[in-house]
């Protein structure tokens, strides 16, 4: 996907980029990295996230690396690799030949912790994990040194070989960095490096039963690779110390330079992982890709593009400090986008059946209208009428209220691109007292929708012939939390929007529609954009976005 990253060079990143450029520090190189732990399937932060490292590398001329920090054997699977892969892809970054894995780099991570503890920087520790967070202290207490921080380092290379041997039990023993347990930054007060864990490893199999911690594998994973600028999401700030204390005492000349910024929080979501995982294994959301989830699986099936994605990422900026922003923008930027891109179709949602009587019983005539307005190079496509059609339900209104423009008794409206119809007469269900049929007449004269005699209707409903109409199914989709910002107060499930799925089963639409492909997009006149289920065989459509932009006018007022 061609893109313009300038933009990216109006924030405080590039500046630090290109003061450490005019210094020359790095030899000018710029060398960014996207680093996932393939513990789940990425999300639209994410994608902010890929964005200013795959942007700025190549604003700069630079390299840009995917790697995966796959130190933890219980949580990870080649599944959440090859998505990840696949969504990478897919929203238009590309690493080239840059592929890498932390588990590529198991053994110099080793090596590098025995070089610690023959610094006596690091210690094997017999303390249960329960034990070394009750050492550890909290916030206003300092923490207690472990009783084993002052084994010889003979005993430490001893024991660190034979937990690699797998002598001891999963839990059994740690090496932990030997920093400072009075510091005011916990994660300083002598943090685990390595832990015993018998599990093989979906890429090293049962060559490892010891691995590395995150916090010490990613920054010696960004070492060994050679990336300059470690961009990090503002939640690793109080890691950069530990992170800056392994790179000083393992001796790396030129080791990376830690920046942090805003991660990207959107309203009416949650972006953890973690709380992602539990709407999927709880069957509170039907799997990862399900399209109310703001993962970028979940929005490709529900329609969005990467365009509007990057555009969105785009006018998000790229900040300090954290921000929630509201789930309307994310939605204007699709909306313009498929404004543009997306073919115009007609689809009755909840279908209302309309017999015109003076139309000839048994013709079918085809008539012309745009693809796309904002297209007019596209042209037009035909479409069929008949005797028979439908509307919407919403279109009629028996005793209409003020202000109802469209179909009532007596009342003339234009269907759209066709004819102008009056209301004659109309049945109802003598149980229910439901409208079943609407019984009408059309102006032969207004064919295209346009009056030869000047006069004027105020309602347009778009509408389906019914004998050439296709069945579909309809699934509408709305937020997924009704508060704001779930996580603000209580279990964010509580907030859980019970009305974010509407079903509807017995929808038409236009002949034309069931030789579209999964992953299409449409708009559907006066209904929203749509996109055809690439998880389903069968004629189901995902709205991806109603046609009401209220961030957009949200703007015109400021």
């Amino acid at each position: 996907m061609s893109k313009d990253y300038s933009a990216l060079k109006e924030n405080f990143i590039q500046k630090i980029i290109d003061q450490d450029r005019e210094d020359n520090k790095y030899g000018g190189r710029v060398h960014t990295r996207f680093p996932p732990e393939p513990n789940g399937y990425i999300h639209i932060g994410s994608a902010k996230a890929i964005l200013i490292n795959y942007g700025l590398a190549l604003a700069n001329d630079g390299k840009f690396n995917l790697r995966f920090d796959d130190t933890d054997p219980t949580k990870e699977e080649e599944e959440f690799v090859e998505s990840i892969k696949e969504d990478i892809k897919w929203l238009g970054a590309d690493w080239e030949n840059r592929l890498f894995f932390a588990s590529d780099y198991f053994e110099q991570m080793y090596q590098c912790a025995v070089q610690l503890i023959k610094k006596d920087k690091a210690f094997v520790c017999d303390l249960s994990q329960e034990e070394i967070r009750e050492y550890r202290g909290t916030l206003t207490r300092p923490g207690q040194e472990s009783p084993y921080r002052n084994r010889s380092i003979e005993e430490n290379l001893d024991l660190f070989a034979r937990m690699r041997a797998g002598e001891f039990p999963t839990g059994a023993r740690v090496l932990r960095a030997k920093i400072d347990m009075s510091s005011p930054n916990m994660n300083m007060r002598d943090p685990v490096i390595f832990r015993i864990q018998q599990a093989p490893h979906f890429r090293t199999g049962d060559k490892w039963v010891i691995y590395p911690m995150y916090d010490y594998a990613h920054p010696l994973s960004d070492a060994f690779e050679g990336i300059t600028h470690s961009l990090c999401s503002l939640e690793f700030e109080d890691n950069r110390p530990l992170y800056n204390w392994f790179l000083e005492n393992l001796d790396f000349s030129e080791p990376p330079q830690q920046i942090e910024f805003a991660r990207l929080n959107i309203s009416h979501t949650v972006m953890s992982k973690r709380k992602l995982r539990r709407l999927v294994e709880g069957g509170y959301v039907d799997g990862w890709d399900d399209p109310r989830m703001p993962t970028i699986c979940g929005l490709r099936r529900r329609g969005y593009t990467p365009e509007a994605i990057w555009d969105f990422c785009d006018r998000s900026g790229v900040a300090k400090t954290n921000s929630l922003i509201s789930i309307a923008q994310l939605e204007h930027c699709i909306r313009q986008d498929l404004n543009w891109r997306a073919p115009r179709m007609m689809a009755v949602l909840k279908p209302l059946k309309v017999i015109i009587e003076n139309y000839p019983e048994g013709k079918t005539e085809y008539l012309e209208t745009e693809i796309n307005p904002e297209q007019p190079e596209l042209g037009h496509r035909s479409i069929p009428f008949s005797r028979e059609l439908y509307i919407e339900q919403d279109d009629f209104r028996e005793d209409p209220p003020k202000k109802f423009f469209r179909l009532a008794p007596g009342r003339e409206i234009r269907l759209k691109g066709a004819y102008y119809i009056q209301c004659v007469d109309y049945k109802k269900d003598p149980n229910t007292g439901e409208i079943t049929e609407l019984r009408c007449t059309y102006d032969p004269e207004t064919r295209g929708g346009w009056s030869r005699d000047g006069r004027k209707v105020k309602g347009t409903a778009h509408w389906v012939s019914a004998a050439q109409a296709r069945p579909a199914e309809v699934r509408i989709y709305n937020h997924l939390f009704e508060r704001e910002n779930p996580e603000e107060e209580g279990d964010f499930l509580d907030h859980l929007n019970p009305n974010s799925l509407e079903i509807l089963s017995d929808c038409l639409v236009e002949p034309a529609l069931a030789e579209s492909k999964p992953g299409d997009r449409f708009q559907f006149l006066r209904k929203g954009y749509f996109n055809r289920d690439p998880g389903s065989e069968k004629l189901v459509f995902n709205r991806i976005v109603s046609l009401r932009d209220t961030w957009a006018r949200m703007q015109k007022k400021k």
